[in-house]
């Protein structure tokens, strides 16, 4: 390879990570902003409330729902009793568990789909890549909830003092999306390599 080639090749890298970073920006932006902009438009006390949108397309209840009712099933699992309604957790003798927005995980999922759509990898795997990232931070937000149930439920000692699950259950699933997002770079890497040479 020339050494004209070997610029061409650094030029067009150099576009391809500016242009992913660029994205990856844009679309974080979009979708944490949009995110909370929806929930200002679908909360009663928000300040561009729109009672038809909360009640035809209330994506953030369903949300919280779709956390909720499995949670509740671990919980009891554990032989607890509890009870829900639209945003609480209530465990009979143990916590009460309020489910907020900045529970949902809606940030780390913006920052999930933002990575895997801005990085340049076929269709095909962004959209397994997506799915797969998706339904696991899905999936290790409904053990947070219910682990916190569980948790305060046998360790009432501890329900006073546990304040910053949010921060815990972020560094673990960005670790755990780094790992994921970290293989299925270097799996999409190695294709884009072999089908340039």
């Amino acid at each position: 390879m020339n050494e004209i080639n070997i610029k061409e090749a650094r030029k067009k890298a150099d576009k391809k990570a500016i242009k992913f970073i660029l994205s990856l920006f844009l679309l974080y932006i979009l979708f944490s902003q949009g995110n909370l902009f929806m929930n200002s438009v679908m909360s009663p006390s928000g300040y561009y409330y729109n009672a038809f949108i909360a009640d035809h397309f209330n994506y953030i209840q369903g949300l919280k729902t779709a956390l909720i009712i499995p949670a509740v099933w671990v919980i009891r699992l554990f032989g607890f009793y509890a009870i829900y309604n639209e945003q609480d957790v209530m465990v009979v003798a143990g916590p009460y568990l309020r489910i907020a927005y900045s529970c949902l995980g809606l940030g780390v999922m913006s920052f999930l789909s933002a990575f895997v759509l801005a990085f340049p990898a076929p269709w095909k795997s962004t959209i397994k890549m997506l799915i797969i990232g998706l339904i696991s931070i899905y999936i290790l937000n409904i053990l947070r909830i219910a682990g916190l149930g569980l948790l305060f439920g046998f360790f009432e000692s501890q329900r006073n003092y546990f304040e910053y699950h949010h921060e815990i259950f972020n560094v673990i699933v960005y670790i755990i999306i780094f790992v994921m997002l970290y293989i299925w770079i270097k799996k999409n890497t190695r294709k884009d390599i072999v089908s340039q040479v």
